[in-house]
This record gives structure tokens, sequence and C-alpha cells, in this order.
């Protein structure tokens, strides 16, 4: 474990982010490999029903997401305060909270997603398979859901190499499988997401286990309770702007993915590669603001106000080192990287797929400035001037997105992803420029950002 109030700012950013990208990295590989696999040995329309899925699952994973920035944040705050018993109830009632809201939504899920298929025209020649791997997917959410809590919990304590060993562990595994389940035993598309399922569920329970051994390690002077209220309320006050965040931009995606779907299923392949790719690069960044947010927390948790601002400046910067060589990778070698993904790809889908990542890339370094002042925000729980940045982000690229494509084709649609980031990074460093980020009672300590 970690304390993230002591020693230089960078350093201890660096020490922290690093692990935690690297465990996204892995996990973003595996997704690449669901796809490289598909497209290679069961065919474009296989990676086309894999990609016409996505924006369902990201629906699904925004509630595990925003559960586990929930729980994260406020167990930072404790932490950074060594209240150790509030951080014990806290974690407790996390998986209390994970395990109810997991069960209802695998629910809820299995019975919206075929209908959310078919109001999103999705193509009746890989409508079956989309369908398959939903439903496989569904079965091994409460898994994912479990493990992302897990991942927020080591996160908080400033531990972030422990779920990186268990994400390369499952890497590994997911990549096997998909091989021996696809191009071995010919399962398709359900190949691809059993070998999800299972990769998910070890590293779950693995992660579990660890994370009992890791809370035997925090000394408290009394019992702590299993389940409280008052955290449970902490957890959403955070939890929620979080997954309605989360949610609303997979509603955004699904819109967008509907727009996709009417220009038949050599786009949706050709897209499907590059958004998983902007995905990959887009995680990255996101995982580094992250770590601010635990930091932002355990520094605001021992009231150190200037130590926030030091580490906002730090944050840029390693953003700016990750964010250049995936502007390179995606400027420069676009038509390369999307033919690794299709064994026999059409034009359009090479077309598709190579456009869109030229056209995004070079705004990279605007998404990691932008996502950095997020992380400020949220470790501060400020999550309204959080959520007006991500919704207009959201709402500027639905809306250009259905007013371009008219003019300019499905390139329209590429063109709203840059002006929406520049536009809501604008508004986002605005809030933070104003302090009004910071908890009232240390307003008076702001010093020059």
């Amino acid at each position: 474990m970690t304390d993230l109030t002591k020693d230089n700012p960078t350093k201890t950013l660096i020490r922290f982010a690093l692990p935690m990208i690297a465990s996204v990295i892995f996990q973003q590989i595996y997704n690449i490999a669901d796809k490289v696999i598909a497209g290679q040995f069961a065919g474009e329309d296989a990676l086309a029903a894999v990609s016409a899925s996505y924006p369902i699952t990201m629906i699904i994973m925004a509630f595990a997401l925003g559960t586990n920035i929930g729980c994260s944040v406020v167990i930072s705050r404790f932490y950074g305060a060594k209240k150790y018993s509030d951080v014990k109830t806290t974690v407790t009632t996390s998986f209390f909270l994970a395990l109810t809201a997991g069960i209802t939504l695998s629910v809820i899920s299995k019975f919206l997603s075929v209908p959310i298929l078919r109001a999103l025209n999705t193509p009746d020649n890989i409508f079956a398979d989309a369908a398959v791997y939903l439903d496989i997917y569904i079965y091994g959410f409460l898994f994912l859901y479990l493990y992302n809590i897990c991942t927020g919990v080591f996160n908080a304590l400033g531990n972030s190499r422990t779920p990186l060993y268990f994400l390369i562990a499952s890497s590994i595994g997911n990549i096997i499988l998909d091989y021996v389940f696809v191009a071995i035993l010919g399962w398709g598309v359900a190949g691809v997401a059993w070998a999800t399922f299972i990769a998910q569920g070890i590293s779950c329970i693995l992660s579990i286990i660890a994370l009992i051994g890791e809370m035997k390690k925090i000394r408290t002077t009394k019992k702590a309770p299993l389940v409280s209220s008052n955290a449970l309320k902490k957890i959403f006050i955070l939890a929620i702007p979080s997954i309605l965040q989360q949610s609303f931009v997979s509603i955004g995606t699904l819109m967008i993915q509907g727009m996709v779907n009417s220009y038949g299923s050599s786009v949706i392949a050709g897209y499907g590669v590059a958004i998983q790719l902007n995905t990959f690069a887009i995680t990255v960044f996101n995982t580094s603001a992250n770590a601010i947010s635990n930091y932002t927390a355990q520094n605001l948790g021992s009231g150190n106000t200037d130590r926030v601002r030091q580490g906002y400046r730090s944050s840029i910067k390693i953003g700016a080192v990750i964010s250049l060589p995936f502007i390179a990778c995606f400027a420069l070698g676009g038509s390369f990287i999307v033919s690794l993904f299709l064994k026999e790809p059409t034009e359009l889908a090479m077309q598709t797929g190579r456009e869109f990542l030229w056209i995004i890339s070079p705004f990279y370094l605007v998404v990691m400035v932008k996502l950095a002042t997020d992380g400020i925000m949220r470790g501060a729980s400020a999550v309204g001037f959080f959520m007006a940045s991500t919704f207009s982000d959201l709402l500027l690229r639905v809306i250009l997105a259905y007013i371009l494509s008219p003019i300019y084709g499905v390139r329209g649609i590429w063109y709203s992803w840059p002006i929406g980031w520049i536009l809501s990074t604008l508004l986002v460093v605005f809030f933070y420029l104003k302090g009004w980020w910071l908890p009232k009672n240390m307003r008076d300590q702001s010093v020059k950002p």
C-alpha cells in the first residue's frame, strides 16, 4: 500500500500510475485479440458482430466502472485521513453493492440485449452472432463487476501492482483460449465470448482472495461494521454521477453505432477495428486520470491543496508523454494496424478504419488534458463540474454526427469527435482555473494554478 501524500508528486504519480497503465494495456490487448482472432479466423462478419455488440457491452460496463470510481475515491479519502475502520467498512459495503447491482443488471440485460440490437438496425447477416456474443458476455458480467471493485480498492490503497499481476495472467489466458476456441475448435464468435468469460472469472476470484489478504494487514482498534449506510451514501454520491456519465457516453456511442450500422457490415467492421484502437488509447489516458483522482482524494483527505495542484501539472506532463506514441502509430501506421484485424478485408472496411484514425488521433493531446482535469474533479468530489464537462462532450459529438453525416457521409461522424473534445476541454479547464472544485473550507488555501 502506498501513501500518495508524501514524496515528489511527479515521482509518486509515475510509480502509482505505471502499474495501472500497464494493467489497462494488457486488458485492452486481450480485447483487441478478441477482434483480431475473430477477423482472421472467423471472417469479416464475425468481427462486425463483435463490433456491433461493443456499444451495448459498454453500457453494462458503465455500472461497474462507475461503482469502481465511487468506492475508490471514498476509500482514498478515508485512507488519506488515516480512518482505517472506515476503510474496511467501505470495502465490504462496496462488495455488497456490487453483488446486488451485478445480479440485478445481469437479469435486466438478458431481456434487453436482443431488442437493443434490433433497434440499432444490426444487419441480418451478423445479428445472430452478435446476440450470441452478448448472451455469453452477460453471463460473466458479475465477475467483471466484482473484479472492478477489487481494482478500485487496490488503487485507493495505493497498490496498483497487484491488479496488474492478475490482469497479465488473465490477458495471456484469454488470448490462448481465443486461439483454441476459434482457430482450432472453430467456435466462431461464441468462442471469443467464452474465452473472455473464463479469463475474467479466474481473475476475479484470485483478486478477491488477494484483497482479503490485503485487508488483514490494516489494523483497527475496534471491529469494523460489515455494511454502513453512511459509507453506501458516500459511494452513491460519487458512483451515481460516474455511472450516469459512463452510461450517457455509452448511449451516445450506441446512437453513433446505430448511424454507422446503416452503412453496412464492411463499414461496421472497419469502424469496429478503429473504435477498439481508439478505446485502447482513451482507456490508457483515462487510467492516468484515475491515478490523479486517487492522488487528489488522498491529498485532500490530508488537507494538502497545493500538492494537488502540483500533481495536476505532473499528470498533464505524464499524459503528454503517453499520448505521443499513440498519435504516431495511428496517424502514420493506421492502414497497417487495421489490416492486422482482417484476413481478407474489403477496401471499404480498410478505408473506414484508416480514415477514422487519421481524423481523430492528432487530437489525443487535447483529450489527455481533458481527462487529467476530469480526474481532479472526480477526486475532489466535484461531480457537477465533472458531469458538465463529460455531457458537453457527449452532446456535441452526437449532435454534430447527425448534422455532419448528411453533408460528409460517414466522415461527418468522425469529425464530431475532435470538435466535441476541444470544446469540452476548454470548459473543464475553466472550472479548474476558477478553483470551484475545491471543498469550501479549503478555497482560502488556493494558490496560483
